[in-house]
């Protein structure tokens, strides 16, 4: 019997198998159809049994149909009833199986396209304070921020992910036309020209607790990945979309690395938090805050083993899942950053993953992440259960090491408006360089695997993340410039503007007054962000409700947005009124 090769096992293999899967960088055939599901479910014990024991209309074929035969006992009921629920749970598996994902240029559109809502909200906000001189209750400011930080991300990834194009020049109309009004009814400059205007922005200062980027940023990523994990069980969800089996760039596959990168950047070791003590106290405080990890994992494990829910056996493995993946990657990165100075963080991450992806090519690591240690896609022991998440660990701390650098970077205290659009265009232009980056290791060396996060899958995570982090860190400034016409202006989850004391002596005080500096930020970004892994965790624990509760994969359109609706409306609701509790949920 012939072994089956490997991709990349030959020279000559491997570069069969990146002309058929590279192409351009990250595009990819259309997902797999319906029509495919049977092969999936070959692989899988069972899923004949349960597809002989019904009829052709969904009905059981019983002994006493039409024979004249004594009706079956309860016992055949029971065991028909198993097989009816195990054919029900390999479909959803196979449903969301053996798909090649879409191409990059589609899922940056589709992850920058909230940048541009949350900065019209922003302009909403201001134009209508101008003209509404009471303030918005908090009733009132949470439906905004659901329908221009929420509801975009539902429609994108759902029943608009074919109209991203109209999408854009709809909300980029919306958003002209709101800035048109502000600088029409302006109160500060008014008889100014623009060209003086500008010039007076960008020696204003700023103040700030914190970057509204980063803040952005993280819910950003935080919502799609809720939205994504429910709606891929439903048909609207294109398949392109899904995690990819192997190769490939699909929508779901940035949630992971996103939250790795989006959590490296507001680490403690860069707010210089737990830094004072020796070193292994350090490591050892390290260690105590990952215990709500490894609870989590092992009761998601437990949960999900004990009612059968399905899984996507490919993705991290037999007992592995995500929470495992963070408390390994938060290991080992706290203990490369007390022998490590953080600024040298970027060249942790690019000989980490450089060497990885030698690995990959040149021993027998590929081999062990796809077929197991004897060749024939084995499950027994330990590592050949859970390969893929174990071994991609790798991958994930070079795209946390790149995060840590970024966020040094960022949270690098800046007093004006002209210095942040200078990190603006370098942090643009690292991530052009990246995606120039990637198309050349797409094409030379490998396409990007979620399954084995490889070179190209880090460099395509880590370039998504930075020009996302650009386009909100251009709309924060275009924000800025809004509430610099206006006078009082208040945006939640914004930079806080200082006239400039050399500037104008007269006018320092009166863009915005101490009390208003001092109010909190009460807003659904700023609620999210504050207790981002409870959201996580809350819509893991919904999405699995609702898939144990309502047939996903017949259900319509307009039910389907419904449900996902409801999912991130109790959700956010929920993390709205924590944070009007001011309650931050933390376990450690």
């Amino acid at each position: 019997m012939r072994r089956r090769e490997e991709p990349g096992e030959r020279r000559g293999g491997a570069r069969a198998s990146r002309g058929e899967k590279a192409g351009t960088a990250g595009t990819r055939p259309a997902s797999a159809s319906p029509a495919k599901w049977p092969a999936a479910g070959r692989l899988l014990p069972g899923a004949g049994r349960a597809e002989a024991a019904l009829g052709a209309r969904g009905q059981p074929r019983t002994r006493g149909s039409g024979l004249g035969l004594a009706p079956p006992g309860a016992k055949y009921f029971e065991s028909l009833g198993k097989e009816k629920k195990m054919s029900h749970k390999l479909m959803k598996e196979a449903f969301v199986s053996n798909h090649n994902g879409t191409s990059v240029l589609e899922i940056t559109q589709g992850l920058c396209f909230p940048s541009l809502c949350i900065l019209c909200r922003g302009l909403l906000i201001i134009l209508s304070q101008h003209l509404c001189s009471s303030s918005h209750t908090w009733r009132t400011g949470f439906f905004i921020d659901f329908v221009f930080v929420i509801v975009p991300v539902v429609t994108t990834l759902t029943i608009l992910a074919s109209f991203i194009f109209f999408e854009y020049l709809a909300v980029i109309i919306f958003g002209a036309g709101l800035f048109y009004q502000i600088y029409c009814r302006r109160t500060c400059y008014a008889r100014m020209p623009v060209q003086k205007i500008l010039e007076k922005f960008l020696k204003t200062s700023l103040e700030s607790e914190y970057i509204p980027a980063i803040s952005c940023f993280r819910v950003i990523n935080s919502a799609f990945t809720a939205v994504a994990i429910l709606a891929v069980d439903f048909p609207l969800f294109p398949r392109r979309f899904a995690k990819t089996e192997l190769y490939g760039t699909g929508a779901m596959d940035f949630g992971v690395g996103g939250f790795v990168f989006g959590t490296a950047m507001v680490c403690p070791e860069i707010r210089r938090k737990c830094m004072e003590g020796s070193r292994f106290y350090y490591f050892t405080k390290s260690l105590y805050s990952v215990w709500p990890l490894v609870f989590l994992g092992i009761g998601r494990l437990i949960i999900i083993k004990s009612i059968g829910y399905q899984e996507h056996l490919t993705e991290y493995g037999v007992h592995w899942n995500f929470f495992f993946t963070l408390i390994v990657v938060k290991l080992i990165t706290s203990l490369l950053l007390i022998f490590l100075p953080l600024n040298k963080s970027w060249i942790v991450a690019v000989s980490t993953t450089v060497l990885y992806q030698l690995a990959l090519d040149f021993t027998p690591l590929k081999r062990l992440i796809l077929y197991g240690t004897d060749g024939s896609g084995t499950r027994v022991g330990l590592l050949n259960a859970n390969r893929e998440g174990i071994i991609s660990t790798l991958g994930y701390v070079a795209i946390y090491m790149a995060g840590v650098q970024t966020g040094l970077y960022v949270l690098k205290k800046r007093s004006y408006i002209k210095d942040w659009i200078k990190v603006t265009y370098g942090i643009l232009l690292t991530a052009i360089s990246l995606f120039v980056s990637l198309y050349i290791v797409q094409v030379n060396v490998e396409v990007a695997s979620r399954r084995m996060a490889n070179l190209a899958f880090c460099i395509w995570i880590v370039a998504s993340s930075l020009l996302l982090l650009s386009s909100l860190l251009l709309g924060d400034i275009i924000l800025s410039f809004a509430k610099f016409l206006i006078q009082g202006a208040l945006v939640p989850c914004s930079w806080k503007l200082i006239q400039s004391p050399a500037t104008n002596k007269k006018h320092s005080e009166s863009l915005v007054s101490e009390a208003e500096r001092n109010k909190p930020s009460i807003c659904l970004i700023t609620a999210m962000n504050r207790n981002q892994l409870t959201f996580f965790l809350m819509s893991n624990i919904t999405t699995g409700l609702i898939n144990l509760l309502v047939d996903t994969l017949h259900s319509s359109t307009l039910w389907a947005l419904f449900v996902l609706n409801l999912h991130m409306f109790t959700n956010c609701l929920i993390m709205y009124l924590l944070h009007l509790q001011d309650r931050t949920i933390k376990f450690w």
